[in-house]
């Protein structure tokens, strides 16, 4: 029976469909069995699988954009048969959220470095803590360094907020990847972009175990 993890944040912007998408071609790519589920009516992961296709680059994962009351069904119907299901949320606190958080092995919660991200997250961890889930912060397009960087991660520290250590950076091979329907470990599979992936998709299936 598959794990369920759901990406989710409050804010617009933080990077969630690339994060859903990064993790789930990793996973794939290192042999799982994913379905990947947007539930977010951007529809911006609809957008990229319609552009990934059959590349032969592309591992196989499964996929569904299902919604509101068709969430719960998509679920019973793909856990069985894969290890993973990943489902990406909107960035506002709806219906289709707090369904997906309600379905959830673990939450994962990207934010940039910024104080704005920050902010904005509490109100997921409280909905994640309203349903009891598992929730867990990882930095998303984040500098190497820098006194922000340090700041908002002294911040999470200070609140005992749990914060995987890997990290994806901010770099345009993520955003080069996503933009040919593929993720970075299938586009750059030797970059460092990549080599970040792996370290926080290995960080994440840790957390399943």
């Amino acid at each position: 029976m598959a794990f369920v993890i759901v990406v989710a944040q409050r804010k617009g912007g933080a990077g969630k469909s690339m994060v859903a998408a990064t993790l789930a071609t990793t996973l794939a790519g290192a042999g799982r069995r994913v379905a990947l589920l947007d539930t977010d009516p951007q529809q911006s992961l609809s957008r990229w699988h319609a552009i990934r296709g059959n590349q032969a680059k592309a591992a196989p994962l499964s996929f569904e954009a299902p919604a509101g009351w068709r969430i719960p069904g998509a679920l019973d119907r793909l856990k069985p048969g894969h290890d993973l299901v990943l489902l990406d949320t909107p960035p506002h606190a709806d219906t289709d959220s707090r369904i997906a958080i309600r379905a959830a092995d673990l939450v994962l919660v990207p934010l940039q470095p910024s104080p704005a991200d920050l902010w904005a997250l509490e109100a997921t961890l409280e909905q994640a803590g309203a349903e009891r889930r598992r929730a867990v912060l990882m930095l998303n397009r984040a500098p190497a360094s820098g006194r922000l960087r340090d700041q908002v991660t002294a911040e999470i520290a200070r609140r005992q907020w749990p914060l995987l250590q890997p990290a994806l950076g901010n770099r345009t091979a993520f955003a080069a990847a996503f933009a040919q329907g593929l993720g970075v470990t299938e586009a750059s599979p030797r970059g460092p972009a990549a080599a970040e992936a792996r370290a926080l998709a290995e960080a994440v299936e840790a957390l399943l175990r």
